[in-house]
């Protein structure tokens, strides 16, 4: 009984194990075999061309391009001090205000803190940017694409293309050089660096959707917009940022979005970059902008314009009327006339004659082809300043008596006898105009201020007032009145 129990057990176990090992080798062979493969380098990839502006073939690959932009591309975080106000929950307090409030509570200051970004232009620290991103800040915050931070000085600002230029205290800084923007072609790739929503070093491609766009963003009596549109996503905080082409240069300062939302919804819009180069230079080395201006009122020339009028064109500037003073009406050009070429480059509406014009100085002859009722002619204009001068101003190693004005950006006129014993103070000048320079930088002038002293001075004519200040360097104080506000009024500033 015992043997037979023993044999049943080694039989069992024979079967079992040959089981196991059938099913064991069943599952093995029949189970799927799971193999990695790490690739150290790929040997080869496609590669997709595209044409240059001299049919020349252009390799469509942004990982280099963006490599080399994304280093002169920086964080720029700008930091204003405003006074805030503060509900009175006492209603009486409305109209008088309490006791502790008068004698010892501080105006409240509230830090408002704005982001953008910026274009190293040169290898000294020198940095374009929006004026937008920049204006009326307290301070300015530079971040390198390495993390580096530095703070920012404002060298110049311009309104009237919302450029600016800041600096930081660097050397061998990486920079992006500058493209001609006229050789831009609708439909050629692009791409957009920046640091949208805070988040830095960002790039987007897309394609240039137009040109010479206007969009009525610049709230500037001489804004000048010219813009290239791009699909290329821009959000807020890419405001300053470079636009390049697939050859690395930048053709043009990412400024403007179109959306309902204050998003990306498709549009944006840049500077050209033939704009930027000439605001550039001229903050640099004049401190504000020397704009060549034609003196005229124009308008664009469409469809509904020319039935209107009677024109045989479309396409071009119509000059409604001129200004005084008028360089292009000195030179024989008339209201009428339409507009339709600068240095033998083709106007096709008021904008791209806006950024033609832009580029030159007072001073500078352009020639202006116009069309006359059906007949073209051609003029050579000198562009002057806003006030009718034929130059630009000195640069900032030293400036002339005519100088004066336009480094402050004001026009003034002597104050008559009459408006003077009326106002009951001797004499004085009055403000005409404020435009871009030290004073709309500096203060919270606004026009028809009178001044009646510099530095404690009495001043009465426009000669004694620019003489004061040729050559003049730290700061000045003017003192003034307005004729419907009470009290006198201080602003100062640096030369």
């Amino acid at each position: 009984m015992r043997k037979t129990l023993v044999y049943s057990g080694l039989i069992a176990l024979v079967v079992s194990a040959f089981m196991l090992g059938v099913y064991h080798v069943a599952f093995r062979t029949s189970a799927p075999t799971l193999k990695i493969e790490h690739i150290s380098g790929a040997p080869a990839r496609s590669a997709v061309y595209t044409l240059g502006e001299n049919g020349e073939p252009i390799l469509l690959d942004f990982t280099r391009i963006a490599e080399s932009a994304m280093q002169a591309v920086v964080h720029v975080k700008s930091t204003a001090t405003r006074r805030s106000t503060r509900p009175q929950q006492d209603p009486f307090e409305d109209f008088f205000g309490s006791p502790f409030d008068r004698y010892f509570r501080m105006p409240d200051l509230q830090p408002s803190v704005g982001t953008g970004s910026g274009v190293i232009i040169s290898s000294d620290g020198y940095i374009v940017t929006n004026n937008h991103v920049i204006a009326s800040a307290d301070d300015i915050e530079v971040t390198l694409h390495d993390n580096r931070t530095y703070k920012a000085t404002v060298i110049g600002t311009d309104p009237t293309t919302d450029l600016a230029v800041i600096q930081i205290k660097e050397k061998n800084l990486p920079t992006i050089p500058f493209a001609n923007s006229d050789a831009v072609r609708v439909g050629e790739w692009v791409m957009a660096v920046g640091n949208p929503f805070n988040l830095t070093s960002t790039v987007t491609a897309g394609i240039v959707s137009a040109k010479a766009r206007n969009i009525n963003i610049l709230r500037e009596q001489f804004a000048v917009e010219s813009f290239i549109q791009t699909d290329a996503a821009i959000n807020p905080g890419n405001s300053g940022g470079a636009l390049v082409n697939l050859e690395g240069g930048l053709i043009g300062i990412n400024t403007a979005i179109a959306s309902n939302t204050g998003s990306y919804a498709g549009y944006g819009f840049a500077v050209p970059s033939n704009i930027v180069s000439k605001v550039v230079e001229d903050l640099i080395q004049y401190g504000s902008v020397q704009r060549g201006v034609l003196g005229v009122m124009i308008r664009n020339v469409d469809g509904n314009l020319a039935r209107e009028k009677g024109l045989d064109l479309t396409q071009g500037a119509y000059v409604d009327s001129l200004l005084e003073n008028s360089a292009a009406g000195a030179a024989g050009i008339k209201p009428g006339d339409v507009i339709v070429s600068i240095n033998e480059t083709p106007v096709t509406n008021a904008s791209s004659l806006q950024e033609l014009i832009a580029r030159h100085r007072p001073g500078d002859v352009v020639k202006v082809k116009v069309n006359r009722k059906g007949a073209v002619k051609t003029y050579d204009v000198r562009l002057t300043t806003r006030s009718g001068k034929d130059r630009s101003i000195a640069s900032k190693n030293g400036s002339s008596d005519a100088d004066v004005l336009d480094i402050l950006g004001i026009e003034v006129e002597a104050l008559d006898a009459k408006t003077a014993q009326k106002l009951d103070i001797p004499g004085g000048l009055r403000v005409k105009s404020i435009y871009e320079g030290k004073i709309r930088r500096s203060t919270s002038m606004r026009e028809g201020f009178i001044i009646t002293r510099l530095d404690g001075k009495p001043v009465s004519s426009a000669e004694e007032f620019t003489r004061a200040l040729k050559g003049r360097k730290g700061g000045v104080m003017l003192e003034g009145i307005y004729p419907d506000q009470p009290g006198t009024h201080y602003y100062a500033f640096g030369m």
